[in-house]
């Protein structure tokens, strides 16, 4: 649904221009101009009260006077004429509008709060205002006042700058590539970047998605979109600001370390979206993205007449993570045979700086054969000796004849012409080979095909609700942090901070509240008894880093020293800290293990993205050794990995020397249990373990800070409110009883289910898939089931259905919320020999059950006319049933909630 009316926008029949100015420097001329140039074929009008003609375009004086209903309404008129604009267009019947104008202002009374209630009043969509404008190749429709106008192609811009989106087009327009469309979105008022991600993510025409992001408003619907979109397509984004959020004054250490940026880097890396650092890597991954399929393998073959080159383009690729390919036994012999005696034998494939288009051809041909490799690189610095132009126009038919014999999928081609000239770059881009001006960029767009690859798989990986390798305490854990909450406090003291540890199974050293000087000699006693040392820490709530005021004394090993130490750590905090609150000493055992690894874990509030879990080297110079990685919740064991695995510390939790590696996942599953208790208690704003002590026996926490407060809903919907990324909902797992006692299991809908859609779909005639989809489905494509199966349990949620006694697929019910959440659409689907038997009724009432814990208002859904079942049925469920007063066939059902 939040596509809804999307394609009478980006691929309209009619098209209406408001506020178009006979003055030639003007942003309404400027867009007559540039639709007029593109020569768009539907029906196109002109609305201007003060002029009867602009351009020699003939005007008519309102909306009113069209001798159509345009689909889309461009305006261009001052800000103060665009409510009533909009107001006008929707009495019309306007699908929607493409706002250019800037300037209606926010918040309560504003111009744009206007245009947004006219809008919601006739179900318009709206993309702007303060925009460049839309760009459909596909549709000849140039709406915008950008420059030029771009080619056809197969890459989709999605830009929040439009100065950044005229500079793709002028870029674009150099080297051939095209584009299915560009929408500059402006201030999103409501047309946003998720919405547009959805539908370019099923569009087509569209093999890849671009973004330029200053800022994401709602990231769960960005998750959401994001998540989908990359499992189908390559989405890739550049983000600007990278460097505007300094280091932020934060009172954990995991809130100075998770700096905005470092957040949406952990975002998009959740989303499966490939981010680049600038402008350049965003054309190279275009040029990649736009032209070739992705390896199956990161081993990439070069093949080059210069040596040194080549040895380049192999540092960058090990540098990147690939993998020089190597060369199979029956390839060696064969480039052998075809080169001359001095070729290097070996990968880089340097066939001598002499080479002509002849010997790149044999060589070529031998590799793109060759099973050792998955992709190859053609390098080419250019020589008095050898034309580079035949060379480049050699490979690219050679190419050309390699795709036709293998078009099911043939591996992917790059290449790098050193100082090529624009001919030889439009030889090369014209043949859909992609080309850089250097090695390195040529190595970064093979290593971009690679990520997206692996960003798949990681995509289709469905995070459990709660690892089933431990049951929390999560009641007592949240009477810890309520007390503290009723007590008007920020922080938890460390007993309790012990407690909430241990509701958790993370073990923490022994840990006392000493409230003077006697009591921590007490404590300490008891742990000499036990032959420990101990270690004493100043207890404050408003001291919060205690090494700054002198406030931790180790290596006490006698109650006299105890005694001392207290006595001196108190006098120290009150001179330093007159304004604290002093509650007393803390009393440790001190834990000393030599061979352990300092690390810091925790978790961070971030204002956008909700909860961030944070992991790295631990220490007291934790800010300045800056080693860290984050990651959004919920983490299971593989995700936690994969985060240890992006610090440099990770090398040290392995075996080295004389010191045995850190047991096997205790720090992973350390990650694991703070993402849950974040998701159990949003209460917890801000948790740092630091030191987490780490070696062969295990983990220990030795220090921990936690800050608490009020929950604050960040995202609607059910599930965890501070999260963006929701969990695998399990506890929405279900066994069903039907007559005749037929028993059903039932659970959400995984990725993993694309199979079992394809075979379901077998057992469905086609008639009742022309009840369920409105036309005869001949195929179901990969992309169309992977989008039904990829869901994001927010916006989309569908039940599966099997029969417990065969495993076999039986039905499916699914529902998408609209993109302010308030109503979503349900449809529902059974295999056709066990219609009758209850099923159907058991997941609507499922699927209604659903939507009331989410907190939606209305469930809807269109149902033929024909199909006199399904419209019984929600009759009998209490959905109001009515004619589609614009399409006769169509019922719409509509259920309150």
């Amino acid at each position: 649904m939040s596509t809804y009316r999307l394609k009478n926008l980006l691929s309209p029949r009619s098209v209406a221009l408001v506020g178009a100015s006979a003055r030639p420097v003007s942003v309404g001329r400027a867009v007559l101009e540039n639709i007029r140039k593109a020569e768009f074929t539907g029906q196109f009008g002109l609305v201007n009260p003060r002029h009867a003609e602009i351009s020699g375009v003939a005007a008519v004086a309102s909306l009113d006077r069209l001798a159509f209903v345009p689909e889309l309404v461009v305006i261009t008129a001052p800000a103060r004429e665009v409510p009533g604009i909009i107001d006008q267009a929707g009495r019309r019947g306007s699908a929607g509008a493409l706002i250019v104008t800037a300037g209606l202002g926010h918040g309560p009374g504003s111009l744009q709060e206007a245009v947004i209630a006219a809008a919601r009043k006739y179900g318009m969509r709206l993309i702007g205002p303060n925009c460049l404008g839309i760009m459909m190749p596909g549709v000849s429709l140039n709406a915008s006042f950008a420059a030029h106008m771009p080619g056809a192609g197969n890459l989709a811009l999605i830009s929040q700058s439009g100065a950044i989106a005229a500079g793709m087009v002028d870029w674009a327009a150099q080297r051939g590539v095209g584009f299915s469309g560009i929408v500059s979105i402006g201030d999103q008022i409501d047309v946003d970047i998720a919405d547009l991600l959805d539908y370019f993510a099923m569009d087509h025409k569209t093999r890849a998605i671009l973004l330029y992001i200053e800022a994401i408003k709602d990231a769960r619907k960005f998750m959401s979109a994001a998540r989908a979109a990359a499992r189908v397509k390559p989405v890739v984004v550049v983000k600007s600001g990278r460097m505007a959020q300094g280091a932020k004054a934060a009172a954990t250490h995991t809130g100075a370390l998770a700096g905005a940026d470092a957040v949406y880097d952990a975002a998009f890396r959740r989303a499966g979206i490939l981010r680049v650092s600038d402008l350049r890597e965003l054309f190279d991954c275009a040029e990649t993205l736009g032209r070739v399929e992705s390896p199956t393998g990161k081993r990439l073959a070069i093949l080059t007449n210069g040596g040194g080159i080549g040895v380049l383009a192999v540092d960058r690729l090990v540098e990147l993570g690939g993998i020089p390919a190597s060369i199979s036994a029956d390839a060696r012999k064969k480039l052998d045979d075809a080169l001359p005696p001095t070729w290097s034998g070996a990968n880089p494939v340097d066939i001598v700086g002499d080479a002509d288009a002849a010997r790149y051809a044999a060589a070529l041909e031998v590799l793109l054969a060759d099973p050792d490799n998955d992709a190859v690189l053609v390098l080419n610095v250019q020589t008095a000796i050898a034309s580079a132009s035949d060379i480049a126009r050699t490979v690219t038919e050679l190419v050309g004849k390699y795709r036709e014999k293998h078009r099911s999928w043939a591996k992917p081609v790059l290449a790098a012409w050193v100082g090529a000239d624009q001919a030889i770059i439009q030889t090369l881009s014209g043949g859909g080979i992609p080309n850089y001006p250097t090695e390195d960029d040529a190595v970064r767009g093979f290593m971009h095909l690679v990520r997206h690859r692996e960003v798949v798989e990681e995509l289709s990986q469905v995070p459990p609700a709660m690892p089933d390798t431990f049951v929390p305490d999560a009641r007592a854990a949240r009477q810890i942090v309520a007390a503290a909450i009723a007590d008007d406090r920020k922080w938890l003291e460390p007993v309790e901070i012990k407690h909430l540890l241990e509701a958790y199974d993370i073990a923490m050293v022994p840990t006392y509240a000493a409230a003077d000087v006697e009591q921590a000699v007490a404590y300490a006693n008891e742990m000499f008894a036990q032959g420990a040392t101990v270690v004493l820490k100043i207890m404050s709530r408003d001291i919060v880093h205690k090494s700054d005021v002198g406030g931790v004394v180790l290596n006490l090993t006698t109650p006299e020293a105890v005694r001392a130490a207290a006595s001196d750590i108190l006098a120290r905090a009150r001179k330093l800290r007159p304004e604290a609150r002093i509650g007393g000493v803390i009393v440790q055992a001190m834990v000393v293990k030599a061979k352990a690894r300092e690390l810091i874990l925790g978790l961070a509030d971030d204002p956008t993205f909700g909860t961030v879990v944070v992991f790295g080297r631990g220490g007291t110079a934790v800010e300045i050794i800056n080693d860290r990685a984050l990651a959004l919740p919920p983490l299971d064991v593989q995700l936690a990995r994969d985060l240890i695995d992006r610090t440099r510390v990770s090398r040290l939790l392995r075996a080295y020397r004389d010191v045995p590696a850190v047991k096997q996942d205790a720090v992973a599953m350390v990650l694991v249990k703070l993402a849950q208790m974040a998701a159990d208690i949003p209460e917890i704003r801000e948790f740092d373990i630091n030191p987490l002590l780490a070696d062969e026996t295990g983990v220990t926490a030795v220090d921990a800070r936690v800050a608490v407060g009020p929950s604050q809903r960040k995202f609607a919907g059910s599930g965890p409110a501070n999260f963006a990324v929701r969990a695998y909902p399990s506890q929405w797992e279900r066994r069903l009883k039907l007559k005749d006692d037929w028993r059903i299991f039932a659970r959400p809908l995984r990725p993993d289910d694309e199979p079992t859609i394809h075979e379901f779909l077998r057992h469905v005639t086609p008639h009742d898939l022309r009840l369920r989809f409105f036309a005869p489905m001949k195929e179901f494509t990969h992309e169309f089931i992977a989008r039904l199966t990829q869901l994001d349990y927010a916006r989309a949620m569908a039940f599966i259905a099997f029969d417990e006694a065969t495993g076999e697929m039986v039905g499916v019910v699914r529902l998408h919320s609209d993109s302010i959440y308030e109503s979503g659409e349900y449809a529902i689907l059974l295999r056709s020999d066990l219609k009758g038997r209850g099923l159907g009724w058991a997941l609507m009432q499922l699927i209604i059950d659903y939507a009331r814990s989410e907190g939606l208002k209305v469930i809807s859904g269109d149902v033929l006319q024909e199909n006199t079942v399904m419209l019984e049925m929600c009759r009998q469920l209490g959905f109001e049933v009515k004619p589609d007063p614009n399409e006769p066939d169509i019922c719409d059902v509509r259920l309150k909630l």
